[in-house]
């Protein structure tokens, strides 16, 4: 039998309801899935329906006794909310539907999602994709983000959000979509070697100095 924290669930304030938030790819959803949650959401009488900074809908207040059937009624997958693993690609409208977007972020954060989504790795690593230099999610403070512009992708890598806030450096500019995906996965191999249990991309480039990674993953 699965224990609570692998079946994706959250204790709450209260320290007896959990919450669990469901992967959704990039964020994007349809009218059928949004009805889907609504009404397991109510079937279960969860206190809230939260959209989460990582693009996901959080299902908030659930008993215990009714995590399993949770899951059952959804049919979908938890999404890699805690641990040391890849966590939700973030990724904006881009060239599918802005009119700012230089580059296909959606179709790149859809790729990225199902190549590293849940990926076991020395700490936690959240990826971001933005279709133009406004970079509207938030690609200059994750661990990697891309950002498009008219000749391709530029490539950031080492930001991150929280108590010690960190600014991402760039690795790499003019990259195609091969190109890209090729880069990001020298990145995450060089990270799986080289950074200590626990630490960050962030950190690990701080130890070891950015023009040391740069040089190892040119």
């Amino acid at each position: 039998m699965l224990k609570l924290g692998e079946k994706g669930t959250i204790l709450q304030r209260d320290k007896e309801t959990y919450a669990i938030a469901p992967h959704i790819p990039c964020g994007v959803v349809t009218p059928d899935l949004l009805r889907k949650i609504a009404d397991v959401a109510e079937k279960y009488e969860a206190q809230a329906l939260k959209i989460t900074s990582a693009m996901r809908i959080a299902m908030v207040g659930l008993k215990e006794e009714d995590i399993d059937n949770v899951w059952k009624d959804l049919d979908l997958t938890p999404g890699a909310a805690v641990g040391l693993c890849v966590r939700s690609v973030r990724a904006c409208p881009g060239t599918t539907f802005c009119k700012m977007g230089q580059q296909d972020a959606l179709g790149m954060g859809m790729k990225l999602d199902k190549m590293y989504h849940a990926m076991e790795l020395p700490g936690k690593l959240k990826m971001a994709v933005s279709g133009c230099q406004i970079n509207c999610a938030e690609s200059w403070v994750r661990d990697i983000g891309l950002f498009g512009k008219p000749k391709g992708w530029t490539l950031l890598i080492g930001g991150n959000v929280g108590a010690a806030p960190r600014i991402a450096r760039e690795l790499a500019a003019e990259l195609s979509d091969e190109q890209v995906l090729e880069k990001i996965s020298q990145v995450i191999a060089y990270y799986k070697e080289n950074a200590k249990k626990g630490e960050r991309l962030g950190k690990m480039i701080e130890r070891l100095g950015f023009d040391t990674v740069k040089a190892a993953l040119s």
